[in-house]
C-alpha cells in the first residue's frame, strides 16, 4: 500500500529504455511509482527491479495501450483520486505509417502526442490541491527545426508530404510528433490556471541507440537512426538522470513552459512556439480525443 507521506510519480513507457530507468531512479529518490506501459511482462520486470533496489517503494502497474484514447481515459480515472506529484511522459514509437489505432489514427500521433495531451490535460483540474510537475520527453530542437508539424495532415493521409524515400517517412512522422510535444508544453503552460499547482516542461534526453524506439525501422530509416545515434555519447542512465533532475530538483519548482537540453533552457524552433500554430494544434488534438478545446 502506498504511504501517503511519500510522493507518487507516474511514468509512461516504464517497461523499457529511458522510462524504465527513470522509474528506478525516482524510486531510489523516495517516490512511490505508477508504472504505465502496454507490455505486462516488461512492466513486471521493471517492478521487480524496483522492489530489489528500493524495497520501501510502493509500485502499481497499469497495462495501458497509449495508442488508444479510451485506455488513456481509463488511466486518468485511476489517477484522479490521488493526484500524483510527478508525471513523466516518456513513451514514444517510430511506427510504420499504416500502423493505426482503432480510430484509424497513426500510432506515431496517438502514442507520441495525443496520449500525453489527453493524460496531462485531464489531470490539471484535479491536481490543484497539491503541486504536480509534468515532464514531457521530447526530441532535439536543433535536429527537428526542419520537420515542423504538418497541421494540415495530422492523420498522415498524404504520405507524400513526408518526403522521400518512403522508408524514411516514419522517422519524419516521429520527428513531427516530437515537435508536437514541444507545442503541447507551450500550449498547456499558457492555459494553466494560476492556482492549478501544476507546472509543465519539456526536455531532450539525448540521442540513444540502446532503446526499443527504432524497432520498426526499415531501410533508410535504420541508416538515419544509426547516424543520429552515432553522433551522441548519451546513455540511457544519463538521459534518465536528466529527466529526474527536471522532475525533482528543488530549484526548478514553480518553473513552467520551458524546454531543456543538457539541463539548460533551450530555444525551440519558431514553429513550435508561434501562438496561432500552437492554438491550432491544441484545438485539433482536443477534437481527436473528444475534449473541449
Amino acid at each position: 500500500m502506498s504511504d501517503p507521506s511519500r510522493p507518487q510519480a507516474v511514468v509512461t513507457g516504464a517497461s523499457s529504455g529511458v522510462g524504465r530507468e527513470v522509474a528506478l531512479l525516482l524510486a531510489a529518490a523516495g517516490h512511490d511509482l505508477v508504472l504505465v506501459a502496454r507490455d505486462a511482462e516488461r512492466l513486471a520486470s521493471t517492478a521487480a527491479d524496483i522492489g530489489a533496489r528500493s524495497p520501501d517503494a510502493a509500485v502499481d502497474r497499469l497495462c495501458v495501450d497509449l495508442g488508444e484514447p479510451d485506455e488513456v481515459r481509463g488511466l486518468v480515472r485511476d489517477l484522479v483520486a490521488a493526484p500524483p506529484a510527478i508525471v513523466v511522459s516518456s513513451a514514444a514509437t517510430i511506427a510504420p505509417l499504416d500502423a493505426r489505432n482503432s480510430q484509424g489514427l497513426p500510432l506515431s500521433l496517438a502514442v507520441n502526442h495525443l496520449a500525453p495531451y489527453l493524460l496531462m490535460r485531464s489531470l490539471v483540474a484535479p491536481s490543484g490541491v497539491r503541486s504536480t510537475r509534468f515532464v514531457v520527453v521530447g526530441g532535439s530542437p536543433s535536429a527537428l527545426r526542419r520537420v515542423p508539424a504538418d497541421l494540415d495532415d495530422l492523420e498522415l493521409r498524404r504520405p507524400a508530404r513526408l518526403g522521400l524515400p518512403p522508408s524514411l517517412r516514419p522517422v519524419v512522422a516521429y520527428g513531427r510528433s516530437k515537435n508536437m510535444n514541444t507545442m503541447f508544453v507551450h500550449g498547456l503552460h499558457a492555459r494553466l490556471p494560476a492556482d492549478s499547482g501544476v507546472t509543465i516542461n519539456g526536455m531532450h534526453p539525448g540521442i540513444l541507440t540502446t532503446t526499443r524506439l527504432d524497432r520498426h525501422d526499415r531501410g533508410a530509416a535504420r541508416v538515419f537512426g544509426a547516424l543520429a545515434g552515432g553522433r551522441s555519447s548519451d546513455t540511457v542512465a544519463d538521459a534518465a538522470a536528466s529527466v529526474v533532475w527536471l522532475a525533482t530538483h528543488a530549484a526548478l519548482a514553480g518553473r513552467s513552459g520551458h524546454f531543456f537540453v543538457d539541463r539548460r533552457p533551450a530555444d525551440t524552433a519558431w514553429h513550435t512556439r508561434e501562438p496561432d500554430r500552437v492554438d491550432r494544434l491544441w484545438r485539433a488534438s482536443a477534437a481527436l480525443v473528444g475534449l473541449e478545446p
